[in-house]
């Protein structure tokens, strides 16, 4: 649907509104030419109270739906037939925005759009608008499917599925917890909820930062934590640049230094960091060397060594060898064999 149509089509909802005034509140309130005001910004315009234009909304639109039920606006009965079919292809649920985005083929449509669906949607008999509120975003739902009661409810059950998880899981495996057999309806309700997140193909809660990364510290976390193994730096900046990641431009240099700052990450070889979690410790070559003595309490051979400081550190064999020979708390007691030299 145009941008031209959507207009067309509100404009046409508008002038079966008589009164001009009325027109006006109703225009205001639903953001349809500048951005969405308040009653009482309303009544200081137009002279009169802030209950008085409450009471003219409430009418107006009142009248509007009683119109368009009877099929009585043709520009309703266009509008809906398009919406429907969008927002049933997405699972009987749509956030306005999603919907808007879907209809003009923009990734960031015009906000008087978005208004300007939202306004036909709640003309349209057989759909229901949610408001935006501290809870869900604006959403359109198809009333016989899925009304706002149904919504709230089932998002909620998506919630506490994803809470019992404890971590991001597929829309599939959270369709099976909910009781849903279809995981694009699934999907389609945790995309309303403001508590909820998704990212390279999971959903879990918006404050956790592998679906709702908020920094750089936490979009490496992400990509190292999907990589499942050590990376450089250069690739990790690579992989963030070509990642889903809302904000993306950042440079090679702030990568690294997130990384040395970051307690998360631990530096493995030259360049190369593994996340803390997976059993790696921060130190030189020598400190690890001492924690494996340490850890053994007695003489280990040298390729014990060496193969015990290869599970946490990514360097040549040479450079663990000459660490054991030239550092002063290392102690050779018989042939390519090392203890911890007494304090």
């Amino acid at each position: 649907m145009r941008e031209e149509t959507i207009e067309k089509y509100t404009n046409a909802v508008l002038g079966v509104i008589d009164k001009e005034r009325e027109r006006e509140i109703i225009a205001r309130r639903y953001g349809l030419f500048e951005r969405k005001e308040t009653l009482e910004q309303i009544g200081e315009l137009l002279g009169i109270t802030r209950e008085r234009v409450r009471q003219l909304e409430k009418s107006v639109v009142a009248k509007l739906k009683e119109t368009a039920n009877k099929g009585e606006i043709a520009a309703v009965l266009a509008a809906q037939e398009t919406l429907l079919d969008k927002i049933t292809e997405n699972g009987n649920v749509m956030r306005t925005l999603d919907l808007s985005s879907t209809l003009t083929g923009e990734k960031k449509p015009n906000r008087l759009v978005v208004s300007r669906i939202a306004f036909l949607a709640d003309m349209c008999p057989k759909l229901e608008l949610m408001g935006d509120n501290d809870n869900f975003h604006q959403t359109i739902t198809v009333k016989k499917h899925s009304p706002a009661q149904y919504v709230e409810e089932n998002v909620a059950k998506i919630i506490e599925a994803i809470k019992e998880f404890g971590k991001p899981h597929p829309v599939e495996k959270i369709a099976v917890a909910v009781g849903h057999s279809d995981p694009k309806h699934t999907a389609a309700l945790s995309s309303t909820s403001k508590h909820l997140a998704t990212l390279s193909g999971k959903w879990g809660l918006i404050k956790w930062p592998t679906v709702n990364p908020k920094n750089i510290r936490d979009k490496i976390y992400v990509i190292l934590k999907e990589k499942g193994s050590h990376m450089h730096f250069n690739e990790i900046a690579k992989a963030i640049k070509g990642s889903e990641f809302k904000r993306k431009d950042v440079t090679t240099q702030a990568i690294h230094n997130e990384l040395i700052k970051d307690g998360r990450f631990v530096l493995i070889g030259r360049g190369l960091y593994a996340l803390k979690e997976w059993g790696y410790k921060k130190g030189t070559v020598s400190d690890i060397i001492a924690d494996i003595l340490k850890k053994a309490n007695k003489p280990l051979h040298r390729d014990e060594i060496v193969k015990e400081v290869l599970k946490n550190r990514y360097v040549k064999e040479t450079t663990i060898l000459l660490n054991l020979q030239s550092k002063p708390q290392f102690k050779r007691v018989a042939k390519a064999t090392y203890t911890l030299e007494e304090a």
